[in-house]
C-alpha cells in the first residue's frame, strides 16, 4: 500500500498531546485535493486512513483513537475523537 499523506514537522499541541499537519502525497481529485497541498492536523497516522477517498482539512484536529476512513471528510476547525466515514465540517 502505497502512503497518501505524510506527518510534517508543523506540530500543535492539543490537551497535551502533540499534532502533525498532514501533507497530500497524491491528487485526491474527489475532494479536489492535489499532490503536495497541506490538510489539517492528526495525532498519528492511525487517525487517517491512506485508502479512499478520506482527508482532514483546513485546521481541523482527529486524535486519540479517532479514525477518518472511507471517504471521510473532517473540515473546518473540527476537533474529532470517534469513527469518521462521512463527511464533517
Amino acid at each position: 500500500m502505497s502512503k497518501k499523506y505524510e506527518l510534517t514537522d508543523d506540530t500543535i499541541e492539543h490537551d497535551g498531546r502533540t499534532l502533525y499537519r498532514i501533507r497530500a502525497l497524491v491528487d485526491i481529485p474527489a475532494i479536489g485535493v492535489s499532490a503536495g497541498d497541506l490538510g489539517g492536523y492528526v495525532e498519528s497516522e492511525k487517525n487517517l486512513s491512506h485508502t479512499g477517498d478520506c482527508w482532514v482539512h483546513g485546521n481541523a484536529r482527529v486524535r486519540g483513537n479517532a479514525f477518518v476512513n472511507d471517504n471521510g471528510f473532517v473540515g473546518s476547525n473540527m476537533i474529532v475523537n470517534q469513527v469518521i466515514y462521512g463527511e464533517v465540517q
